[in-house]
């Protein structure tokens, strides 16, 4: 069996919404179905979002779809699945995920070259609607300027 490694689920919301600070790759904790279904693209995580519980990082609201040859041992597609950081890296991200106006994002999951399911998350701060102006000019700036150096 061949393994796809070209698995790449991206949340394309994040830059908009959030200014991206520290970027750090995590393991996912997964049941079977889930990552066949992760290796199938079926997989979103355009609203899920990064919190503390007792013991570890969770990500929330990330859907992944029932496996279709999964008969009564499939997953919940929306459950709370721990993120498998170094304890150094989860302090880190716990004292500064504390402090007013941070919060902790996912922006892709991937598959790694040893087939395992990994998840890209940021420390991120909310952008204010200004900065979200000054993105969409910087962005149509740039597709204006390739349009000129095509011709």
């Amino acid at each position: 069996m061949a393994i796809s490694a070209n698995i790449n689920i991206k949340n394309k919301r994040a830059s908009f919404e959030y200014h991206l600070l520290d970027k750090y790759v995590a393991g996912i904790g997964l049941l079977g179905t889930e990552i066949k279904s992760i290796r199938e693209g079926k997989a979103n995580i355009n609203d899920s979002f990064c919190s503390f519980f007792e013991d570890g990082l969770y990500i929330r609201n990330m859907h992944i779809a029932e496996y279709s040859f999964g008969s009564f041992y499939n997953h919940e597609s929306k459950r709370d699945r721990q993120l498998l950081l170094t304890k150094k890296e989860l302090k880190k991200l716990r004292e500064k995920g504390e402090e007013k106006g941070f919060t902790i994002v996912p922006l892709r999951i991937f598959i790694n070259e040893r087939g395992y399911a990994k998840i890209e998350i940021a420390l991120a701060q909310g952008k204010k609607d200004f900065d979200k102006r000054e993105t969409i000019k910087e962005r149509e700036s740039k597709r204006e300027l390739d349009r000129v150096m095509k011709r």
